[in-house]
């Protein structure tokens, strides 16, 4: 988390796998029967299987809700390595593309007291081209976007993205929304399966593997070819729950969505012109 550096408005280099996997979760739907949704979703015992078209029309459908219901209460759990665990909480308005919350850094640091394990905590501001950290004020236990509106821009620490597990859940959350829906077809075609139905605080959700990067061969490797993301989406195309494996890593960078955050005002100090 202390790596520095600014980001100069340019878009960040990322690796050939992450361009793919962003593009293909890029397509989106109209709502599907809940009828079908039920018939299939209430057989816990069926193996995993290819969506139908009702479920690829509803995961789909699930980016452009997120996109309405904006600003989005989000929390994001990233494992390091080494057992450090980045556990950061916060908005995200998919109309502006910016995000603000608070993160903690966990992990073994041999102290004592209440704030044993705990090894930084802070503010960030995150967008489609890098993300930015900053302390929290002395003395303010307000909320993460108040408290970021009384830190001026040159108060943030700012640097591109980098693919550790944090930064890829922080690019992987950013753009998760969308302002309009696209081919079901394409999804399906693309390798998105139905793997499970759980359920998430008392509600139900069908877990979904999202489609294969371009160019995976289904069946090949230890993963079976599956896409390295994984969706829980309600009847109505609600997205509760979105997890992403890393390469080496046993533990996948988790999101979770808890809905409408009507209070939060994502400040402009941190894209403003001045400050």
């Amino acid at each position: 988390m202390a790596r520095t550096g600014k980001t100069g408005g340019r878009t960040p280099r990322r690796a050939l796998w992450w361009r793919t996997l962003i593009a293909i979760t890029a397509c989106g739907a109209a709502v599907g029967g809940l009828a079908a949704y039920r018939g299939y979703s209430d057989d816990s015992t069926t193996a995993e299987r290819p969506v139908t078209t009702e479920e690829a029309s509803r995961l789909a459908l699930s980016r452009l809700n997120l996109y309405q219901a904006s600003p989005v209460a989000v929390t994001l759990t990233a494992t390091e390595g080494g057992g450090v665990v980045v556990r950061v909480e916060g908005v995200v308005d998919y109309r502006t593309h910016r995000a603000v919350g608070s993160y903690r850094v966990t992990g073994s640091s041999g102290a004592s007291g209440p704030d044993a394990g705990q090894l930084d905590h802070g503010l960030i501001v995150w967008d489609t081209g890098g993300l930015g950290l900053a302390p929290v004020p002395e003395g303010d236990d307000k909320q993460p976007w108040q408290q970021a509106e009384h830190i001026p821009r040159s108060g943030w620490s700012s640097r591109s993205y980098t693919t550790d597990p944090l930064d890829a859940g922080l690019q992987l959350l950013i753009g998760l929304g969308a302002d309009r829906p696209d081919n079901p077809m394409l999804l399906a075609q693309s390798g998105a399966r139905w793997l499970a139905h759980d359920r998430i605080d008392g509600r139900g959700y069908d877990r979904f593997a999202g489609p294969r990067a371009q160019g995976a061969t289904p069946g090949a490797g230890s993963d079976g070819g599956r896409s390295p993301l994984t969706y829980w989406v309600d009847g109505d195309g609600g997205l509760r729950r979105v997890t992403m494996r890393m390469p080496g890593l046993g533990t996948p960078t988790t999101v979770e969505f808890t809905g409408h955050e009507g209070r939060a005002k994502l400040p402009e100090a941190p894209w403003g012109g001045t400050g």
